[in-house]
């Protein structure tokens, strides 16, 4: 299984833009976890982070979205940042068959964004260090 990407979508409701993915990721749940829920692991694909408390409430720093609190936490499923100007970022794994899993992606946001583009480049880029051996 190499992972794929399929087609986001994206919802306005006023002045709030949700954009959803669905992403099959090469390796089971607990391999992707670090990757979603760790420092090393969101800067080598999404953005470095200077602060994470690991824990439900716990203080983030995204340094492309802000600081905030982690809203969500289940450990190897959901790690959820709501960070100031960045707005909330959902990661949730499940899943999929016996050598992978499905991440289902969230991010909600006000004003102007992140973009789909952006997010499909940052999986890709995902997929290729889970891939890589």
């Amino acid at each position: 299984m190499s992972g794929s990407i399929e087609q986001g979508t994206s919802q306005t409701h006023g002045n709030t833009h949700i954009l959803h993915f669905l992403v099959r990721l090469p390796r089971p749940m607990e391999q992707v976890w670090p990757a979603v829920a760790t420092p090393g692991g969101l800067g080598s694909w999404f953005t470095a982070v200077d602060v994470l408390e690991p824990r439900l409430d716990g203080v983030v720093t995204l340094r492309e979205l802000g600081t905030g609190r982690v809203t969500a936490w289940d450990v190897d499923r959901v790690a959820e940042y709501t960070v100031g100007g960045g707005g909330r970022v959902r990661f949730h794994l499940e899943r999929d068959g016996g050598r992978g899993c499905v991440l289902r992606f969230t991010h909600e946001f006000q004003g102007e964004g992140e973009s789909e583009a952006d997010w499909r480049s940052r999986f890709e880029r995902l997929i290729e260090i889970l891939n890589s051996p």
